[in-house]
């Protein structure tokens, strides 16, 4: 079977706290994510809220790597959905648990658009 993409579900646990809630800081760790990774960067969109927390995604020719944080907690859910095979979101990922102080990071990879080949 092929699959059309990989989706790294990323838990970003005991992470630095102020950089969660840093829109950014946020902002520049996740377009250097999507680059470090290779992807090729379309767009990408962040909100802070009131009192605390950043949403933000980044729109790749490849797909999306998307982010909410929740500072008070110290934690981060990341999405990381990568098409193709010259992207490597494993790599995304290291870079957001390094640039983010996270202590206890876990990643699952979801296979999407699994395809039957004859």
């Amino acid at each position: 079977m092929n699959a059309l993409g990989r989706h790294l579900l990323v838990e970003l646990h005991d992470c630095d706290k102020e950089a969660l809630n840093d829109l950014s800081l946020l902002r520049e760790v996740m377009v250097s994510a999507a680059v470090d990774c290779g992807a090729v960067v379309l767009g990408e969109s962040f909100h802070r809220f009131s009192p605390q927390g950043v949403s933000g995604v980044v729109v790749i020719a490849e797909s999306h790597l998307s982010i909410h944080t929740w500072p008070e907690y110290g934690y981060a859910a990341a999405d990381i959905f990568t098409c193709g095979t010259a992207v490597r979101p494993e790599v995304a990922a290291q870079t957001l648990i390094a640039r983010l102080g996270c202590r206890n990071p876990s990643l699952t990879e979801i296979q999407r658009g699994l395809l039957v080949t004859a």
